[in-house]
């Protein structure tokens, strides 16, 4: 079986939301462990170029790109820049994403918007700007879509991010076939990204509510960031996603648990159940 060095060292990897959580740790262990040419993309300058510093201290090759994934045009250019100045992009991880909390009923229009527009048309922008040139090329190449353990159950409070979620996994579904439709299975390969509990900040940037039940949008913030103190690490995190990656697994899963959570949704449509509040305190299973 290949190994992941096998497969992606000394390929360029794009990786969107780069500047900090799962895109950074992914983005730390391709440059570091594989090889590989990393194009650092995300909207906060002074992370990526922070970020693009770093490892190029431990004799990486890097580069930073502001790119807002909300902006079609921004995408495209990120695009050329990558296949223009690092070379034939073999490893495409759409990635960036933001959180929401609170009562659906109690979001505000914009932070629906905003958070559609970066998790679901984000994604979308990425394949529109990277798939035609990922297809053109003679050489294996790789489409990770970020969804969630999130993408594969339901949860109070978080319902825009959950949505959304679900969205990039149905995607990435369709997209797989789409490509095997269109003759480029043998050479483009489209995975699904499904992390569990993994250390970033994405609790603490997440969206509020301004009006109705704020103190439980907050209250359901303070549970989110007692997971994140158990959380996995980001580095360990991609290990584990280039592993299965390399296996030619199509769900790549970040824990066992999240395995388990496919299964219980699994049982949930096939019964046909209502979706069930959780009980208690939100805890990460054991691993």
């Amino acid at each position: 079986m290949s190994t992941p060095k096998d497969l992606f060292g000394g390929g360029v990897a794009v990786i969107t939301g780069a500047g900090a959580g799962i895109g950074a740790g992914l983005a730390r262990y391709a440059a570091r462990e594989l090889g590989m040419t990393v194009v650092l993309a995300d909207v906060d300058a002074a992370a990526i170029a922070a970020l693009r510093a770093e490892l190029e201290r431990h004799g990486a090759r890097a580069l930073d790109v502001v790119c807002d994934v909300r902006d079609p045009d921004a995408v495209e250019r990120l695009a050329a820049t990558a296949f223009r100045d690092a070379g034939p992009v073999r490893l495409l991880v759409n990635n960036a994403g933001v959180e929401q909390f609170g009562y659906l009923w109690d979001t505000p229009v914009a932070n629906w918007e905003r958070l559609v527009s970066i998790n679901i048309s984000g994604v979308f922008h990425g394949i529109k700007a990277f798939l035609p040139r990922m297809m053109a090329e003679p050489g294996r190449s790789w489409v990770w879509n970020l969804s969630s353990i999130g993408g594969v159950s339901a949860a109070p409070l978080q319902a825009p991010y959950i949505m959304s979620k679900h969205a990039v996994l149905a995607l990435t579904e369709c997209l797989r076939q789409e490509v095997e439709l269109a003759g480029h299975g043998h050479h483009v390969h489209v995975q699904a990204v499904l992390p569990g509990a993994v250390a970033s900040n994405i609790f603490e940037s997440a969206g509020a509510v301004e009006d109705g039940d704020v103190a439980a949008a907050e209250d359901h913030r303070a549970a989110m960031l007692r997971i994140k103190a158990q959380a996995m690490d980001p580095i360990d995190a991609a290990r584990v996603f280039f592993d299965q990656a390399a296996a030619d697994e199509f769900y790549l899963l970040s824990q066992p648990f999240v395995a388990d959570t496919m299964a219980e949704r699994a049982d949930t449509l096939t019964r046909r159940r209502a979706p069930r509040l959780p009980q208690g305190e939100f805890t990460v299973p054991a691993s």
